[in-house]
């Protein structure tokens, strides 16, 4: 994921790919994603070293991955295809982010 990350952030920061998104004015979509993919790439890594046998974390882990896909995935194809009712998807992502940090809040208070 952390790769992945990268690869669209380079691809959206220059070449063909960035050209098409100036064209079409989408990228500011494709910059949001690439900001909320990378750091949660990262805490995908450390939920990977730390979660053991703890429930509440590898739960988080599928948030954080489903995050991953649901809000900067949908941001990604949307920008680059300009299909909008991607956009109805993203805020699912979101959610996803935001009850894995709920999670990992509960996971650290149950110690």
């Amino acid at each position: 994921m952390g790769f992945l990350a990268i690869a669209l952030g380079a691809s959206g920061a220059h070449g063909g790919v960035h050209d098409k998104l100036k064209a079409a004015g989408e990228l500011g979509h494709w910059e949001t994603a690439v900001q909320y993919h990378l750091p949660h790439a990262v805490v995908l890594l450390v939920l990977t070293l730390f979660a053991g046998q703890n429930a509440l974390l590898r739960k988080a882990w599928c948030l954080f991955l489903a995050g991953i896909v649901l809000f900067s995935g949908s941001l990604y194809v949307l920008a680059y295809t300009g299909v909008k009712w991607l956009g109805a998807v993203t805020p699912f992502g979101g959610l996803s982010f935001m009850i894995g940090w709920v999670l990992i809040a509960l996971s650290a208070k149950g110690k």
